[in-house]
């Protein structure tokens, strides 16, 4: 499982590191309504155009958001493999964890009709 895991470690740390600022989030929420210029995606925020672009070539860097430039006009679409990828890390987590508590639900189910033993006590 471990082997597994670090097989994508790598790209999932670009992916959480991209995913990481607020701003590159509400990028990433806008572009999964539709592709979107770099201005469109900077519209919403207080930020420079020049801060604008670096945050997408973060986001493209990390695999989230593919960018095709016509033009004078940078455009840019998500990438859902990416998310995905990060999604079935999460998964994977919650799913173990959630086992967990399965069996420590089953655990407390089968003990609490149980009347508690208590050691005798020395006198």
């Amino acid at each position: 499982m471990l082997k597994s895991m670090l097989n994508y470690a790598p790209d999932l740390d670009r992916v959480f590191h991209a995913l990481a600022d607020p701003g590159r989030r509400s990028m990433v929420e806008r572009l999964s309504r539709g592709p979107a210029s770099v201005s469109e995606l900077g519209r919403p925020l207080d930020m420079s155009l020049a801060a604008v672009l670096q945050h997408v070539q973060l986001l493209e860097a990390s695999g989230l958001i593919r960018t095709a430039k016509l033009g004078r006009t940078r455009t840019c679409t998500i990438n859902p493999v990416a998310l995905r990828s990060a999604e079935s890390w999460i998964t994977e987590r919650r799913t173990l964890i959630e086992r967990r508590l399965d069996r420590l639900g089953d655990y407390l189910a089968d003990t609490a009709d149980k009347p508690l033993s208590y050691p005798e006590e020395k006198q």
